[in-house]
């Protein structure tokens, strides 16, 4: 198993695209930091062929403390939701299949 960090995806466009390193660094903090901004004025953000990332508004309402059984207020707070694409999906389910048959050998 592997982990995507900001230098693994920039070593890509770097590799992929052909332009410099830097370059590259400069453009993902560029793509990232735009997603950012989006997401923190309410906006939905679709990625073709990846999934849509949208803030989920959550109002106050009243809850239960699981330990005492009484009621609680929530405080509002934003969620971010990750819907996949149903391409994502299809590949990490096929990998995910591939890479069961893998471990049982």
């Amino acid at each position: 198993m592997s982990t995507v960090t900001r230098a693994t995806l920039a070593e890509q466009i770097y590799s992929q695209v052909g332009l410099s390193r830097h370059e590259s660094a400069d453009i993902l903090e560029h793509v990232l930091e735009k997603v950012a901004h989006a997401l923190e004025a309410g906006d939905t953000v679709k990625i073709s062929g990846f999934g849509t990332f949208s803030v989920r508004r959550k109002g106050r309402r009243t809850g239960r403390n699981p330990k005492t059984g009484v009621e609680v207020p929530i405080l509002p707070r934003s969620v971010l939701v990750f819907r996949p694409s149903q391409l994502l999906r299809a590949n990490v389910n096929g990998n995910a299949g591939h890479m069961n048959a893998e471990d049982d050998e």
